[in-house]
């Protein structure tokens, strides 16, 4: 019988032998309900001192409620397309060319892959919606009438007047008198429509079964002043360095300190195409990053300055300090026969 197997036959029948020692009494269910407990308190107070903020989200309803002047100025842009998205291009619409480096223009070459056209998702179809409102309808019919050069003057026109118009009760706009012709009214009518909720169940359906493509909404927001007070509030603005933060006084995404960088140095904290320079120059680092094992200079550096002794030092210590084996001396060779 081999040695491995005598050992398991000795284990065998030591664990067959009848203990000998003392007992215990032992609660399991008790020791496991101090160990829940211990658990899940240590878990209720690390959650309310790090976990992160549970923040409302912003809506268009609260934005037109507490902003109304700002919500109508937001939307006439919308009409007339001078908004940033109205004036952005792909992948919203074919307004604008893009952000581009070179010859290389993404957003051209990718395309329009969610369209939003501002003056028919964000005013026109929503107020087609309310069909209880003859005098809307009216409205609207006579703005798509008219002519481009006739709308263009109403839209400026009233545009020009939100410099002096005030808020009045119940959340409305009071605007000056002024040729605005079927704008004031749509305008008026939108507002009222926002401040109920229902556009923002306009904007959030789309053909797909579940209703989670927000893209719509956040992009009316984003031509606001809604989301940028409060991104500057929470410190989150790109010249806040806010694609590391959180919302709050919380520690974000540090590890994208090197990507946000570049955002607050020139050229590219005042080009219009930041996104896209920064993007190539992330490429080419990250592309250094990758073959730098194969890099001659930059792959010697590591041998060069021998940091690597100071992190394993003790085991260098152990290796000076171990006794050096030398080998035996080898017998002469035999002489050939002969």
């Amino acid at each position: 019988m081999s040695a491995t197997a005598e050992q398991r036959k000795r284990d065998d029948e030591a664990a067959r032998r009848p203990w000998q020692g003392g007992y215990r009494h032992y609660d399991i269910v008790k020791e496991a309900s101090i160990a829940f407990g211990v658990v899940l308190a240590l878990a209720v107070v690390l959650t309310a001192l790090f976990s992160s903020p549970d923040e409302k989200p912003s809506t268009i309803k609260q934005w037109s409620r507490t902003m109304p002047v700002d919500f109508v100025t937001t939307a006439v842009g919308e009409l007339d397309y001078s908004t940033t998205t109205g004036t952005y291009g792909p992948p919203y619409n074919h307004n604008g060319d893009g952000q581009h480096i070179l010859f290389i223009r993404l957003q051209k070459w990718f395309g329009v892959a969610h369209p939003i056209n501002t003056a028919q998702d964000y005013v026109i179809e929503p107020l087609r919606s309310i069909t209880a409102r003859p005098d809307i309808q009216q409205a609207v019919t006579a703005y798509q009438a008219a002519s481009p050069k006739q709308q263009a003057a109403w839209t400026t026109a009233y545009t020009n007047a939100l410099a002096k118009a005030t808020q009045g009760p119940g959340d409305s706009v009071v605007m000056p008198a002024g040729a605005y012709g079927p704008v004031l009214p749509m305008m008026n009518a939108l507002l009222q429509y926002a401040q109920s909720g229902g556009l923002d169940g306009a904007l959030l359906t789309s053909r797909q079964f579940y209703q989670t493509d927000y893209t719509k909404i956040l992009m009316m927001l984003a031509d606001g002043s809604a989301l940028t007070d409060r991104a500057q509030a929470e410190h989150l603005l790109g010249e806040q360095w806010g694609i590391m933060n959180e919302t709050g006084s919380y520690p974000g995404q540090v590890w994208l300190w090197l990507y946000t960088l570049w955002y607050q140095i020139k050229p590219f904290s005042t080009s219009a195409n930041a996104d896209v320079l920064v993007m190539a120059v992330m490429v080419v680092l990250s592309t250094l990053f990758l073959v730098m094992p194969f890099l001659p200079v930059i792959r010697d550096l590591p041998r060069k300055i021998p940091i690597y002794k100071l992190i394993w030092r003790v085991h260098y210590e152990s290796l000076a300090a171990a006794p050096q084996s030398t080998p035996e001396a080898l017998p002469p060779p035999a002489a050939a026969p002969g």
